[in-house]
């Protein structure tokens, strides 16, 4: 087989892999995780500035995240950006530090959660699907133009459909383990 064909694939797959797991670790799963606060950007200055760039952030307990902002002025522009991010969550500013109590998540929210995670899942699992099916169509093309014989075509298809039933096994451990931390009380 085409080791590039092969190499790309699989980079590309690998690539889908990373992303559900960076979306997954910004769902919120009833304790204090500073990855819920990737992406949430505060106006600083008349620019948009993500928060570990303006600020020290913490987790004092598992129920807790601490905002301590390096310039006190930013604290109002945190809180505001926080309220208006689709978290859920309400900021408490004391003057010194923005605290973002965790509240546990009942029920009706850890079912939508799983929900999410599994949608996440399929998407993923559609883009793998379609790095599979153009690795299939690069190998064919490469058949065509007669630089891999049917052998090699076979041999290739065949390694290209293990390494996606390998990467969908990952995903599925992926959300099934997402699951589980999510339906823990």
């Amino acid at each position: 087989m085409d080791t590039k064909v092969y190499d790309e694939t699989k980079l590309r797959m690998q690539k889908a892999v990373d992303a559900y797991r960076h979306e997954l670790s910004k769902l919120r799963t009833g304790r204090a995780s500073l990855s819920i606060l990737d992406g949430i950007k505060a106006e600083y200055y008349g620019n948009p500035t993500p928060l570990n760039q303006m600020a020290s952030l913490g987790t004092p307990d598992a129920r807790t995240i601490v905002i301590q902002p390096w310039d006190q002025s930013a604290l109002g522009a945190i809180e505001k950006a926080i309220q208006k991010s689709d978290l859920g969550l309400n900021p408490v500013n004391d003057g010194r530090v923005v605290r973002l109590p965790i509240p546990p998540l009942n029920e009706d929210r850890r079912k939508e959660l799983v929900k999410v995670v599994k949608k996440h899942g399929e998407e993923c699992k559609v883009s793998i699907r379609n790095a599979r099916r153009e690795a299939v169509d690069g190998l064919k093309k490469l058949k065509g133009d007669s630089k891999i014989t049917e052998d090699d075509l076979k041999k290739g298809e065949t390694q290209v459909q293990k390494l996606t039933d390998d990467f969908i096994k990952l995903i599925d451990e992926t959300a099934t383990h997402k699951e589980k931390d999510i339906m823990e009380v």
